[in-house]
């Protein structure tokens, strides 16, 4: 297997490639055990806020870890955007404007060039200047705070980007191998929680440097025309699977429409339409219909929306297929300039990359029932249901002696809509979240809160032949003074069912017992609680057709119970 010979490109046999292939992966998968292991806030060790992945010399997805759907799709802009920025060997660029290839502010991407050359340091520093660019490795994590008008960098009510915190086009953090300790100051003066912050930002250098690391390595072993040759074939097979299980879709048009519950502004509902064509292999995804950019935050960059879609078309046709670039080909995707999915700056846009993005899959899904109605399930949660928690750095850090506050931010499960065969799953993330929780003991033992109940909702899924998963109940008090922002939806809408099943129950946000609105910014006082009340799913199918419960049995005696 281990080869040195770079004339052999055309010698790939499909097992090599199959090795190869999970070789790259792996590598992807190393690098998220990095920066997980790493990083110092509970986000992102925690909870996993984070993704990683490898591209190809000219920004095409080569490999990608299972993480979270709406960094991935959208990591391509970030790389594209790096490109034009002439990156060298040694070079670590980090950004997370959402108008030059990020999402939101608090998602920041860090992308390292991968030259031929040995790495040493904290990029490929010892790269010769004549070695080329084979690749770049790549991070994206969501820190709990980037600056802005609130503590979390998440407000309900904000008008434009600049109230939403630091933003960054494509920089320079690393040249030469050297962290630029000028361009790390002036991120941490703009930032709440700076030590924290420092450390989640060395913990996505070391996963990129990982990246850089192994994938020198696998061209020692391979040989770098034939690893550039398995870089063309992965893609080339994720796009030729793609396009057969696109083919396998009936030819038509499919529309469907949904809303969003205000954008922190205003309460009125803001529309999403999309027209979803296949035509042989190819799909035209279309979005004409849909609300223009909003005054407030649910505004979401293109990106964010083609990430919504790809997921989707990768869950109703093969999720099994190599996540890469490939996937996303037979795919076009458009939306109107100035328009909720495609806005121009200087629009506010945090939560359209946490909701926008949850409406946009439940959209595109319903439109496709009709092409595969025995894999699209019923409507999930359809929301993060977002609560960010955080202090204006008078009281300490959940008893750390520091002085620089602390900002706990969590997006809470909900149920999971079922399925043609199935219910829906209680208490989880659905669409474009895959975030674990932040467990209760370290959620108390960070900062200074207290986890009152945290229990599944009775009766919240849609009943049908399937039930839908059951939402969940999320209770914390304060044991300091802080603001406190919730961006949520399906508080009035509730998750459809489908094929005669009905609706999952809505959500319900209440601070000391009052409800407040699904997008809300407040300042509270100690002692104060926190409940979030998150959607159960929709149901599939007849409730009549339900099968009865099954009978329990004692597992000793088997005598039923």
């Amino acid at each position: 297997m281990t080869s040195t010979d770079t004339d052999g490109a055309d010698e790939l046999d499909a097992v090599t490639l199959e090795i190869v292939r999970n070789q790259l992966e792996g590598i992807a998968d190393e690098m998220g055990s990095v920066l997980i292991r790493g990083a110092y806030s509970p986000n992102i060790k925690e909870r996993q806020d984070c993704s990683t992945a490898l591209f190809d010399s000219t920004g095409r997805l080569v490999a990608q870890a299972e993480h979270i759907p709406v960094h991935l799709g959208a990591m391509p802009a970030a790389v594209d955007a790096v490109l034009d920025h002439d990156p060298e060997p040694g070079d670590v660029f980090v950004l997370n404007d959402p108008f030059t290839g990020g999402t939101h502010l608090p998602d920041v991407t860090m992308v390292s060039p991968i030259a031929s050359g040995e790495g040493d340091g904290v990029g490929d520093a010892n790269a010769s200047p004549e070695d080329a660019i084979v690749g770049y490795a790549v991070s994206r994590a969501h820190h709990a705070d980037v600056g802005g008008m609130t503590p979390g960098s998440m407000p309900a009510g904000a008008r434009e980007i600049h109230q939403e915190g630091l933003r960054l086009p494509p920089t320079r953090l690393v040249a030469g191998g050297e962290i630029d300790e000028r361009v790390m100051a002036l991120v941490l003066a703009n930032v709440r929680n700076p030590r924290e912050r420092r450390a989640d930002l060395r913990a996505q250098i070391a996963a990129n440097r990982r990246g850089g690391e192994r994938l020198r390595a696998l061209l020692d072993d391979h040989g770098r025309d034939r690893l550039l040759a398995a870089f063309d074939a992965v893609i080339d097979y994720s796009c030729d699977r793609m396009t057969d299980e696109i083919a396998d879709l009936p030819d038509g048009t499919y529309a469907a429409s949904d809303v969003l519950e205000g954008d922190g502004v205003t309460d009125e509902n803001v529309p999403i339409e999309v027209a979803v064509e296949i035509d042989g292999e190819e799909a035209t995804v279309d979005f004409a219909g849909t609300a223009d950019q909003v005054p407030g935050n649910l505004n979401a960059p293109l990106a964010v929306a083609k990430s919504a879609v790809y997921f989707v078309l990768r869950c109703v046709t093969d999720p099994e297929i190599p996540p890469n670039a490939g996937c996303y080909d037979p795919t076009s995707i458009v939306a109107p300039e100035r328009s909720l999915l495609n806005p121009e700056p200087p629009a506010a846009v945090v939560g359209g990359n946490v909701e926008t993005s949850q409406r946009v899959t439940d959209v595109t899904f319903a439109a496709l029932a009709e092409a595969a109605p025995d894999v699209v399930p019923a409507a999930g949660q359809g929301t993060m249901n977002n609560l960010v928690v955080g202090s204006r750095g008078d009281v300490g850090n959940g008893g750390n002696g520091t002085d620089e506050g602390f900002t706990y931010y969590e997006t809470i499960g909900g149920g999971a809509g079922a399925r043609p065969d199935g219910d829906g799953m209680d208490g989880v993330q659905v669409g474009m979240t895959n975030t674990l929780n932040t467990p209760v003991e370290a959620l108390e033992d960070a900062y200074p809160l207290r986890v009152e109940r945290y229990a599944l909702r009775p009766d919240s899924g849609g009943r049908g032949r399937y039930r839908g998963g059951l939402g969940i109940e999320r209770a914390v008090t304060l044991g300091v003074d802080a603001s406190v922002s919730l961006l949520t939806e399906r508080r009035r809408v509730a998750p459809r069912g489908i094929a005669g099943g009905e609706d999952g129950a809505c959500g319900e946000n209440l601070i000391d017992g009052e409800v407040v609105s699904a997008k809300t910014t407040r300042e509270v006082a100690a002692g104060t609680t926190v409940i979030v009340w998150t959607p159960g799913g929709g149901g599939h199918g007849d409730p009549d057709e339900r099968d009865p419960e099954p009978i329990e049995h004692d597992r000793q005696d088997g005598k039923t119970s």
